[in-house]
């Protein structure tokens, strides 16, 4: 560990954070991209983090837009919002420690754990950004997704 967060942690927020910026550049649902990207692209964003993060997140994007053929969609969460907009590392950094939480709590490894965070209910509480959700406490955000319902 170098810095202030373990490195895998890290390579989890920028592989979070590029799938929103990917989401909002496509106009489309954030579990929409991860299942177009596919579990294998997930995992080499994942795994290549570190060398991805050096370079611009718009090239980066523009490549796994291309290879997984993701087309433009009509969900835009930004146009709806009526308050400040989360940026893409904000939501990147909601998105990491939902994901560190989940692997914990229910001993699977992350990229199983990504997949069960963006396939659910609150994945679209996060992403609606005109409720207070995505800035709850990573706490009550990880016992929402793990009780099934709204605290």
């Amino acid at each position: 560990m170098t810095g202030r967060e373990d490195s895998r942690a890290n390579d989890l927020f920028y592989t979070c954070s590029l799938i929103d910026y990917i989401a909002r550049k496509t106009k489309n649902k954030r579990v929409t991209v991860v299942k177009a990207l596919g579990k294998a692209n997930v995992a080499k964003i994942y795994e290549l983090a570190d060398v991805y993060h050096s370079d611009n997140i718009e090239t980066v994007s523009e490549e796994f837009v291309a290879a997984a053929n993701i087309v433009e969609g009509d969900f835009d969460n930004i146009v709806a919002a009526k308050y400040a907009v989360p940026s893409h590392w904000d939501i990147g950094k909601v998105y990491k420690r939902l994901i560190l939480g989940i692997a914990r709590e229910k001993d699977i490894n992350i990229i199983d754990a990504l997949w069960e965070a963006y396939d659910s209910f609150v994945s679209e509480k996060i992403d609606d950004y005109n409720s207070s959700f995505y800035y709850d406490a990573p706490q009550n955000i990880l016992n929402t997704f793990l009780t099934g319902r709204m605290e």
